[in-house]
């Protein structure tokens, strides 16, 4: 039975013009920004500034926007959706069931993405500020950097809906500003055209000595293609393939004025200079400073709200403890998660107090996303497999763009001593978190024993008429991990009729299956006697929270139209008042004894794993239940006879 309430479910973005607009705000937002620092970065890293050495670098930089932005993600990438939906958690969820392993590959991607978005809103905001140097030299950069980041994260519990529709006009506004900065610049060297070439590209890696540290610094113009593939279900394939044309045109052309610019200046030309802010007219230097830090902000919000989506979709699909998720606004997809946010919010001003400018963030910048881009090509190539893409056309696009990105890898892995094992210390710390919650959850569920509902049907029945026991509610619930109808927990029977036996005039068994369709909702009543004691199969997409009890009193309000339940009290003084019978949850929470018999590996993931459990979640709130309404009872984990 489908449900009819969940009105607040994403419709399918449509191709229009205000659809191109608003996916230039929402998805390009980290690319868009780019040109801050990528120029600078290639400067800094060239030999010399030959125009063959610019040409060539600019041509990389062309080249890498199209084989990695535009042939892998958008034209290929994209194509990867699960009913919409886009990322590197979206892509696992559609092969998980076929390649349960795999969750390795998705939590380091998801755990990199996550260290990357430390870093980028870090760079972007402190190379916008940095421009306000050449006008105002005594511009405390870092101060200023860190109030805008410590403004930014503190709108994050208002939600941005109110700010959130002039992103696209902004971020349309600044494209234009690329685009028309680059232009007037090209003009003034019209042989940098040559960089459409690739041939010059080729030559210019084969001849250059420093090829390493200058690819790493190459890199950084296509960081934000992940975050292109995780916003597909915000924008739709449509929109981001129309915008991304417009956006890639105007990128193109401010890397081809940089480096014009870097040529007809060749001989001014000092240590960390920023070809970006010299392009600008002097006249409009002011407003192109204000629209950088503009763009900067916009671009550091939708890494923020990526990181929300990333950790909403880790715990649903069991890799992440199931931490408070606030709903700021009633804009579909906008969430925000408080230890997220405050989290992100203290590693970004670390990150600026640590680096100071934009010159030694790019030092460290781009390892973890390298990490991403290569789990989410294996995932694709799994992907790939799954929908039965013949192996003579998957295996050579996965080795293409394995080839590239390892080529990247081994450029970027030179920055891990010159601050890149930051990143990837906070990936790693994530990553063990999934593995652990992971693991743990796997190891706890498979110590769950199972009877046959059948005996215990007539034993419940008579025990809700046996007026010598004491009435424990009227409404009785109990969410089931039992896959199959026929099945109960053994601690869930020792609850009700053991330990204490519980009278109830209804009982209610809810069970709760994800589904890789991120926005399903289905659910299956089976009676198994009526108006009295009911199982309920609830089928939720990967999005989608566990709000049970807001879910089952909805479903309890359509039976009770239907005459299927009687929800009204049982006492008559109530009843007559038409008063609404109460609901009872009972959680049984499984615990680890010293006696408890496993392999040492096992024993410890799982002591950590209910450690974490502890200090961050408990199963009344994974299941988002109304604390006065849940008793919670203890039980023994138990492990099964092999």
């Amino acid at each position: 039975m489908e449900s009819k309430y969940l009105n607040n479910l994403p419709n399918t973005p449509t191709f229009r013009a205000m659809g191109i607009i608003v996916a230039i705000g929402i998805v390009f937002g980290d690319i868009g920004t780019s040109p801050l620092y990528v120029m600078k970065a290639v400067m800094n890293a060239l030999p010399h500034n030959r125009p063959d050495y610019i040409i060539g670098a600019v041509s990389c930089v062309i080249w890498t926007l199209t084989l990695q932005t535009s042939i892998k993600y958008v034209l290929i990438t994209l194509r990867a959706d699960n009913h919409g939906e886009g990322g590197i958690l979206s892509l696992f969820a559609i092969i998980r069931r076929k390649y349960r392993w795999a969750y390795i590959i998705a939590a380091v991607g998801a755990a990199t993405l996550l260290a990357d978005g430390v870093i980028t809103p870090s760079i972007t905001v402190i190379s916008a500020i940095e421009g306000l140097t050449n006008v105002y030299p005594s511009t405390p950069v870092v101060i200023v950097a860190v109030g805008v980041i410590i403004i930014l994260f503190a709108m994050q519990p208002f939600g941005t809906a109110s700010l959130g529709r002039y992103f696209g006009p902004i971020m349309l506004i600044w494209f234009i500003l690329l685009g028309t900065f680059g232009l007037v610049q090209f003009t003034e060297y019209l042989p940098i055209a040559k960089a459409f070439n690739p041939y010059y590209a080729f030559i210019f890696l084969k001849s250059s000595p420093q090829i390493l540290i200058i690819l790493g610094a190459i890199f950084l113009c296509t960081t934000g293609a992940e975050a292109l593939y995780s916003d597909l279900g915000h924008c739709g394939l449509h929109n981001i393939r129309a915008s991304w044309i417009f956006v890639k045109i105007t990128l193109i052309l401010n890397y081809l004025g940089q480096g014009a610019w870097a040529i007809t200046h060749a001989d001014t030309i000092v240590p960390n200079i920023n070809p970006f802010f010299e392009i600008i007219p002097f006249w409009l230097y002011i407003p192109g400073v204000i629209m950088a830090t503009l763009a900067a902000i916009i671009a550091s919000q939708s890494l923020i709200s990526g990181s929300f989506t990333v950790i909403s979709e880790a715990i649903s699909l069991g890799l992440w403890p199931n931490i408070r998720i606030k709903y700021p606004t009633d804009l579909k997809g906008q969430m925000f998660i408080p230890s997220i946010n405050y989290l992100l919010m203290i590693l970004c001003i670390m990150t600026v107090y640590i680096f100071r400018s934009s010159s030694n963030m790019e030092a460290a910048y781009g390892l973890s996303i390298t990490i991403t881009m290569l789990m989410t090509t294996i995932l694709l190539f799994l992907y790939m497999r799954m929908k039965g893409v013949k192996l003579w056309r998957s295996i050579p696009i996965t080795l293409c763009f394995l080839i590239i990105e390892s080529g990247f890898l081994i450029a970027n892995s030179f920055k891990f001593s010159h601050g890149g094992f930051i990143t990837i210390l906070i990936a790693g710390i994530l990553f063990l978190m999934m593995y652990i919650w992971f693991n743990g959850h796997s190891i706890k569920n498979h110590c769950v024993t199972y009877e046959k509902v059948a005996p215990i049907i007539p034993i419940l029945n008579q025990l809700s008429l046996d007026t010598q026991v004491p009435k424990y509610t009227t409404h009785l619930i109990y969410v089931t991990r039992a896959k199959y109808k026929t099945d109960i927990e053994s601690k869930i029977v020792y609850s009700l009729i053991n330990k204490q036996p519980k009278r109830a005039d209804t009982y209610w068994f809810v069970y709760l299956r994800r589904s890789d369709d991120p926005y399903k909702f289905k659910y299956d009543i089976t009676t198994f006697v009526k108006g009295k004691i009911f199982r309920v199969d609830i089928k939720l997409g990967f999005k989608l929270g566990f709000h049970v009890d807001d879910y089952l009193r909805k479903i309890a309000d359509v039976m009770e139209h239907k005459g299927e339940v009687d929800m009204l009290s049982r006492y008559p003084s109530l009843r007559q008042s038409h008063i609404r019978g109460d609901f009872r949850y009972v959680v049984v929470e499984r615990i680890m004894r010293n006696s408890f018999s496993l392999p040492f590996y096992k024993k410890a993931i799982l002591s950590i794993y209910s450690t974490i459990k502890r200090f961050t979640t408990s199963d009344a709130q994974i299941l988002d239940l109304d604390p006065s309404n849940v008793t919670v009872e203890l039980a023994p984990l138990v492990r099964k006879e092999a």
